[in-house]
């Protein structure tokens, strides 16, 4: 999903928030979408608020949050991490859908892009869905 102004990036946020959503449109990209539009009004409310979001918006749409599926505290915290460098490393004014762009060119485009930093059994152990892991295989870049 390609997003070509700021208004596609606020509805996708406000259709989480008021889990309006369709499930289609919750991708990799709508999660930075999401984030960025989150963070670029206060990372600590994103960081507080994004979770039970993300879980009431998964129960609205029929899935469910358990140790296995669902929600992931650790790849929600260091996604809003990474949203939050694209933005503060971001010329000031520069528009969130073209923030985005340029994530999702980057490394953090890539679905995988977590794996870099964390070994797959911890990153997808129940630790971490439930609470945030620090990286096992090297330290976020920022």
């Amino acid at each position: 999903m390609t997003f070509t102004s700021d208004t596609e990036i606020e509805r996708i946020a406000r259709g989480l928030i008021d889990r309006t959503l369709p499930k289609a449109e919750w991708t990799h990209a709508g999660h930075f979408a999401a984030a960025l539009w989150l963070v670029s009004a206060d990372f600590d409310a994103a960081q507080r608020d994004m979770p039970g979001m993300i879980r009431a918006y998964n129960e609205s749409v029929g899935g469910i949050n358990s140790d296995t599926e669902g929600y992931h505290e650790t790849i929600t915290q260091a996604s809003l991490r990474a949203a939050r460098h694209m933005t503060d490393s971001a010329a000031p004014g520069t528009p969130l859908h073209l923030v985005l762009r340029d994530l999702m060119a980057g490394e953090f485009g890539k679905s995988d892009w977590l794996l870099t930093y964390w070994s797959k059994p911890v990153l997808f152990s129940v630790e971490a869905r439930r609470s945030w892991v620090e990286p096992d295989l090297q330290p976020l870049p920022f």
